[in-house]
């Protein structure tokens, strides 16, 4: 009984110092938004692609932030897979109040994967008229300095530069839950493995240089797996360049969310990260605090320590470092905080359990069953 409880509390610590050095990692290579930085060197010009589907609550701020860039020179391709979606007639209605920014409208599908987005952005790739292209979902709230701030984390050995969604101004219980998945937990470990040099690939924002993945592919390269930055990753590594991510991670407005959407997207992260990257997807069941929470508790039952009192302790272990990393970099806090991220850890096992079967999954409303790096995609009636 002493040796199991000795064990339990030993791989109890082990994680939580785990998840700590991964806070820390991450600390070093984030750094906290400050105010517009003017653009320094070269500032080429560049194409900014973003594939949109359907209206969101802060579709109309998104896309104003787009035309008010402070870069020198860049042109805006927007993507819509059918001419009816309703979105199109808000990126009309920019287009013509920003008559200086060059901006397009292009309507299509390329079916070149499984993957609706990627098959909705190679028609602005093709189309793009400069070496340096962002592939940006419609989503991110792009800062001013946003070119300057891809541009600024491109090195010598860089094959691509992306960044990681951060959530903000969520509204109701769940989307303070969503915040707590995309910021201090998803955000704080792709960051800590870059410090690792395990740089992974966010399609949220994605900074290419043209003639590199041309001269390897092209955007049609990135149908070889699912998820496209999956593909993108492994191509980047493929030719021997890494992934690097900017210095202060873009925001999501995230609004209202209920718990069936977080649970359909995270379930699908999941599945495709299980599919994609196997070996790294397999630990993920350790990150966060209820396999710790769970040890300790078999390891205070077994010698006597009160329970309570072992729940606050790992608790506060697991929640304050993460708390004072959003606190740090200017993240989502609120009261609820700690709350959410309970009730996300809670939900983990269950996300990490999912990811292993098989089954048919949404994407912005497409059925899409992911049971190998191949993919069956059906397209079904959005209210997106």
């Amino acid at each position: 009984m002493e040796l199991i409880a000795m064990a339990a509390a030993l791989l109890s610590i082990a994680l939580l110092l785990s998840n700590l050095a991964s806070i820390l990692l991450a600390a070093r290579r984030l750094k906290p938004p400050r105010g517009m930085a003017a653009p320094v060197g070269r500032t080429p010009p560049v194409s900014i692609v973003i594939p949109s589907r359907g209206i969101e609550p802060f579709t109309a701020e998104t896309l104003q932030r787009t035309f008010t860039l402070d870069w020198p020179r860049y042109e805006l391709i927007f993507c819509v897979a059918h001419a009816d979606d309703p979105v199109v007639k808000l990126i009309n209605r920019a287009i013509a109040r920003f008559p200086n920014v060059p901006a397009r409208l292009l309507v299509g599908d390329d079916r070149v994967s499984a993957n609706p987005k990627l098959n909705n952005c190679v028609k602005g790739w093709e189309a793009a008229r400069h070496h340096w292209v962002i592939l940006a979902d419609s989503n991110v709230l792009m800062p001013r300095d946003y070119i300057h701030k891809l541009m600024a984390a491109w090195r010598s050995d860089t094959g691509l530069v992306c960044s990681t969604p951060v959530g903000s101004r969520p509204a109701g219980f769940w989307a303070e839950v969503e915040c707590a998945f995309l910021n201090t937990l998803q955000a704080r470990w792709q960051y800590a493995g870059e410090a690792l040099g395990l740089g992974f690939a966010q399609g949220k924002s994605m900074l290419w240089n043209k003639p590199m993945l041309d001269a390897n592919g092209g955007i049609r390269a990135l149908a070889a797996e699912i998820a496209e930055d999956a593909a993108a990753t492994k191509l980047v590594n493929g030719i021997g360049l890494r992934v690097h991510l900017v210095a202060s991670p873009f925001e999501q407005p995230l609004g209202e969310r209920r718990l069936g959407e977080i649970w359909s997207r995270q379930a699908r992260w999941a599945r495709l990260r299980r599919v994609t990257f196997p070996l790294f997807f397999a630990p993920e069941i350790l990150t966060g605090a209820a396999v710790p929470l769970v040890l300790a508790l078999v390891a205070a039952a077994h010698v006597g320590i009160s329970l309570p009192a072992t729940t606050l302790c790992v608790l506060a272990l697991a929640y304050l470092p993460e708390c004072a990393l959003a606190w740090a970099n200017g993240w989502h806090l609120s009261p609820r905080t700690v709350a959410a991220m309970i009730v996300r850890d809670a939900m983990l096992p269950a996300i990490w359990a999912r990811g292993w079967l098989g089954g048919a999954v949404d994407w912005r409303g497409n059925a899409m069953t992911i049971g190998t790096k191949v993919a069956e995609l059906e397209e079904t009636p959005s209210s997106a």
